[in-house]
């Protein structure tokens, strides 16, 4: 199976974890991780300082679309960050992968 981890940013706690738990009951992701962190960006020809939380989720390739947007579809960032990349993992981990999210 291939594996996409997908990492994700978002203004506040609550907004990740709602969003979160979104895709973990549509089965588009097997799990996640979510913690805070500073973020430094340009927006707007500025530069923003503040806390973001981030989220660091796992799924299947072949969810790569659905999932991408479905978070597009209720975050509340004009330009939301969803950066992904090809992973690879134990048999064991990528099994359980395979099997908590959506066979399409």
């Amino acid at each position: 199976m291939d594996l996409l981890v997908y990492y994700t940013t978002y203004p506040d706690k609550d907004t990740a974890v709602k969003i979160t738990r979104s895709l973990l009951e549509s089965q588009l992701i097997a799990c996640a991780n979510i913690y805070p962190m500073d973020s430094l960006y340009h927006w707007k020809d500025e530069i923003v300082v503040e806390q973001e939380w981030v989220a660091i989720l796992k799924s299947p390739a072949h969810l790569k679309e659905q999932l991408i947007g479905a978070i597009k579809d209720i975050h509340p960032y004009d330009v939301p960050c969803i950066v992904h990349w090809s992973a690879d993992a134990n048999a064991e981990y990528l099994k359980w992968v395979k099997e908590s999210c959506l066979k399409v």
